[in-house]
């Protein structure tokens, strides 16, 4: 019997006769019901334009999600703030400019009766340094570990002021009006994997000494007024989620303990979804990967808790929580998903890898044709995951079906390459869009700051301009190396 797309698969009886408690319905508390227990776990998809707006290519690929069967569709992290990129390819929702493809975005994702909600978030100091060297933190703490592989490699961050404290609240306000303009039918916070909010949670990383620091109370002040501002913003009934580290698994980090204080006192805010997680670039947990010691919350290495790497610390949280709880990273056996649910361990299972390898996975679970969803990671070393899920993106945009054959070693060359030529584009097409009188004055005053020894002053003159004309010369030059991006995709597809 052929699987049905989308909603229909969420209500069907599994093999057995019963209903399986992933068909369930779930009630929000805000009143929107989700139709069953799988979601689709929110994935960096990086194929906006160099505006860093929805492509077709992206309304493609969630055209093909909506047909899944999860009862909801989480977006990859939509930025606040375009100088805070996780990718050169995110969406960002700084504006009003790019409205009517990110309504077409919404649209499709909704086509099979899905919620659709809009991840959003804000890099702080998480950004390339080819995109932002001085990126905005709690604290000026650099990243210890580099995504040299990837071609990523990160700026020493500038602490925050409170201004900058503000700024970044009211964008986050800001995003979440869009997403709801446009049609999503909620918006998930981004409160985990290092990002921002993650950073002020992090004593290993916010080590600020005013009302922002400190105590688990400041440092949770940032959560608490981003989360405040985007309720007033979307208003009452309109789903708000956050995803949450149960811990960062990190010596000094943010502890589960933490997180479960921080849980208690989200308790009556008006949050509708909580989803759990963990770790960060330092620490990939949510992959399954510790590359560091990872403190207090080490996790004990059973049968159970190597496919579901947070449940244990989930059931924690969830004792405490009032609002729903989902839990990603690991799950793929039906039975292990039922038992949790089952068991009250959690509300909601977050599925990411699985539905890169095959969109229809939750509407096989549903069914029961299948009882266990694809882990293509196993076959893979962990630095080469990011590059090779990425291509498979790429190609279920493309309208293929993802190449099980791709090596990991090959896969991440062709990301490495990609990123390159999109952030290319990306920075081309930011210093194109200043009037080129300002930008060579400003290039030719910086060049003639900058002496040399035995140099004339008319000399100096004379390499300030030729420097100062080479700029838009190398915009052309980044311009024509984005032409290069689909031939790139095509030849990888």
């Amino acid at each position: 019997m052929p699987i049905p797309d989308g909603a229909a698969a969420s209500h069907l009886l599994a093999m057995d006769g019963t209903t399986s408690p992933l068909s369930r319905p779930l009630v929000l508390p805000c009143g929107a019901t989700l139709q069953n227990r799988l979601a689709k776990a929110a994935m960096s998809e990086g194929m906006a334009d160099a505006d860093n707006h929805v492509t077709p290519r992206l309304v493609e690929l969630y055209r093909r999600w909506a047909r899944s069967g999860a009862g909801l569709l989480l977006s990859g992290n939509m930025q606040v703030d375009r100088d805070h990129l996780e990718r050169p390819g995110n969406v960002v929702l700084d504006g009003t400019s790019g409205a009517e493809a990110l309504a077409e975005l919404a649209e499709a994702g909704k086509a099979d009766g899905a919620h659709f909600w809009a991840q959003i978030s804000h890099t702080g100091r998480q950004v390339s340094r080819s995109i932002n060297a001085e990126p905005l933190a709690p604290s000026s703490v650099k990243l210890d570990f580099q995504l040299r592989f990837a071609g990523y490699v990160f700026g020493r961050p500038r602490e925050m002021t409170t201004n900058d404290i503000a700024k970044a609240i009211d964008q986050f306000a800001f995003a979440a009006r869009q997403a709801r303009a446009a049609g999503f039918t909620g918006v998930q916070l981004h409160g985990a994997h290092g990002y921002l909010i993650s950073q002020f949670l992090s004593p290993r990383v916010n080590r600020r000494t005013d009302d922002w620091g400190g105590s688990l109370q400041n440092r949770s002040r940032f959560l608490f007024e981003v989360l405040a501002a985007v309720r007033a913003a979307v208003g009452p009934g309109f789903p708000i989620g956050l995803k949450l580290n149960a811990s960062d698994f990190e010596v000094g980090g943010f502890t589960n303990a933490e997180c479960v204080e921080i849980v208690r006192s989200l308790d009556g805010h008006g949050l509708d979804l909580l989803e759990l997680s963990g770790g960060s670039l330092e620490q990939p947990k949510v992959v399954g990967a510790a590359l560091r010691d990872q403190g207090v919350d080490g996790l004990r290495a059973t049968r159970e808790q190597r496919e579901a790497y947070f449940i244990e610390l989930a059931g924690a949280v969830k004792a405490t929580a009032a609002m729903p709880v989902m839990v990603t990273g690991g799950f793929r056996t039906a039975s292990a998903m039922n038992a949790a649910l089952e068991a009250g361990q959690l509300d909601l299972i977050g599925l990411g890898r699985p539905l890169v390898t095959d969109p229809l996975t939750p509407a096989r679970l549903l069914r029961g044709e299948t009882s266990a969803a694809p882990s293509p990671e196993r076959d893979l070393a962990v630095f080469h995951q990011l590059g090779w899920f990425s291509i498979q993106l790429e190609r279920l945009a493309d309208g293929l079906d993802a190449d099980r054959s791709l090596g990991g070693a090959d896969a991440t060359r062709m990301f490495k390459e990609i990123e390159a030529q999109t952030t290319a584009a990306l920075l081309a097409r930011r210093r194109n869009a200043a009037p080129l009188p300002q930008s060579f004055a400003r290039d030719l005053a910086s060049r003639l700051r900058k002496t040399h020894p035995g140099e004339t002053a008319l000399a100096r003159l004379g390499r300030g301009i030729f420097r100062a004309l080479r700029r838009p010369l190398d915009g052309l030059v980044d311009l024509l190396k984005h032409a290069l991006v689909n031939r790139a995709r095509r030849r990888f597809g």
